[in-house]
């Protein structure tokens, strides 16, 4: 059977308690018996009797001196046979002799004029048993004297004792058991608040934290841990919710990219079957209209498959880059597809990082055509290229209309388009400045979006230099 917490606390509790109570009461119960047989012991061993006075006389009669001796202390003198000649019993006033005696054991005393080690003895009648001792001499021709005192007074005393000690034990168990309970259910309490927290929790309520969250308690320091725990299992389940709704809409996206170049293709060689080789115009048109279609389809998987094997973590060639070797050409190219543009190069000096030349060099031509294609013809478009702390910046920089907020946030998700009403032709399928942030964080970089002085776009790559250029 398993047991509660609240359960185990009290049985634990408890069973000190009553440990510690048996123990006392034993050692107080011990030690009023041996305080109260030492006491009698003094009597019995408190100084010499004369038989004589003792017995009453050379007859044997008389009684004890009262003053000296318990009620009921019995003097008995003991023949050399064993039987008894003469016996005394000590009595309150008024009152009569009881008939209990001890039970000798085999005595074989010597002569001695001071008394035997006191024992214990059993009794008879209606006492239980005696205190005793005896001694020998030689006026009492062979005899000795037996004093014994009874323990009814000790035995009813240590009774008495031990009925008070059961109710006070008894009395202090319940009271602590009922304390200790408050004090646990109050204690236990906080652990009850998580414990519900934690059902709504387990429900789907990530929101929710545990009280009582402070360092000052244990149950509170369990709180700032529990709290921190759930805000990283929060944190996980709404990345993990925000990555699957990537998902979801990549695949949408990518669907619906892949269903236009499908569409054309299947309309086209429909177009065929159905008679266009009777016009060499037309079926030259859709020959034509096939394969751009099918390169564009073709486009539009490679670069999907490229931002999945980066989200993978999959290796890029590691080799020494310069990146003024790359700017340059990159501007070069934009100069030879947009002759009417401003396109300024500012940076000549050596940039050396370690990657993959071919990725670096589609990140900064995907920036380049994005600003080609997003601003107005007359719009210049800057290119810098710079170094420091042991970084490398590649900038490209636009005049156009720039970007909203919303755009801002959303710029390099997969299929997204700033400007909506774009066509595919004119805009591509919004994956080139996802294949920018891939390639740049796969290089252990990364890349930003500010507005430009004045109005337009800042793209900005930052890039770990080689160790070979930080010496």
């Amino acid at each position: 059977m398993t047991l509660s917490l609240r359960g185990r606390l009290l049985i634990g509790v408890i069973s000190l308690i009553v440990a510690v109570l048996v123990v006392s009461d034993a050692f107080t119960h011990v030690a009023l018996q041996r305080s109260l047989v030492n006491s009698i012991d003094l009597q019995l061993t408190g100084g010499r009797i004369d038989a004589t006075t003792a017995l009453g006389g050379s007859n044997r009669g008389g009684g004890t001196q009262q003053s000296r001796f318990p009620v009921g202390t019995i003097v008995e003198l003991i023949g050399p046979d064993g039987s008894v000649q003469s016996v005394r019993v000590t009595t309150s006033f008024g009152g009569t002799a009881s008939d209990a005696r001890p039970v000798l054991p085999a005595l074989h005393p010597t002569a001695a004029d001071v008394p035997t080690q006191p024992l214990t003895v059993p009794g008879t009648d209606d006492v239980a048993q005696f205190r005793m001792t005896y001694w020998s001499e030689d006026s009492f021709n062979g005899a000795y004297v037996v004093l014994a005192i009874p323990l009814t007074d000790v035995n009813q005393t240590l009774s008495q004792l031990l009925l008070v000690e059961a109710l006070i034990g008894l009395i202090v168990v319940v009271a602590t058991a009922l304390l200790a309970w408050l004090i646990i259910q109050v204690g236990l309490r906080p652990l009850q608040r998580m414990g519900a927290v934690a059902q709504d929790i387990a429900a789907g309520d990530l929101s929710r934290r545990v009280e009582p969250a402070t360092p000052r308690t244990e149950i509170g320091r369990l709180g700032l841990a529990l709290n921190a725990m759930l805000s990283q299992i929060e944190a996980a389940f709404a990345e993990r919710k925000a990555s699957e709704n990537r998902l979801r809409r990549f695949i949408a996206d990518a669907s619906h990219e892949l269903r236009t170049p499908l569409t054309s293709i299947r309309g086209y060689s429909e177009m065929l079957r159905r008679g266009a080789d009777e016009s060499p115009q037309d079926s030259a048109l859709a020959r034509r209209r096939i394969e751009e279609e099918s390169v564009r389809m073709s486009t539009l998987v490679d670069d999907m498959l490229l931002i999945a094997r980066l989200d993978q973590g999959r290796p890029l060639e590691t080799e020494p880059v310069d990146l003024q070797v790359i700017v340059h050409d990159a501007a070069a190219d934009a100069r030879a597809v947009a002759p009417q543009r401003e396109i300024t190069l500012n940076g000549n000096g050596h940039v050396v990082v370690t990657g993959d030349d071919t990725r670096l060099r589609q990140v900064l031509g995907n920036l380049v055509r994005n600003a080609i294609v997003h601003t107005p013809s007359g719009s210049p478009i800057e290119i810098k290229l710079a170094s420091e702390r042991g970084l490398a910046r590649v900038s490209v920089v636009d005049h156009g209309p720039g970007l909203s907020t919303e755009a801002r946030d959303r710029i390099f998700e997969p299929f997204y388009r700033a400007d909506p009403s774009r066509s595919r032709d004119s805009g591509g399928a919004g994956l080139g400045l996802s294949i920018v942030s891939a390639v740049v964080a796969a290089h252990h970089g990364r890349v930003k979006v500010t507005d430009t002085a004045g109005g337009g776009t800042t793209f900005e790559v930052e890039l770990p230099l080689s160790s070979t250029e930080l010496r």
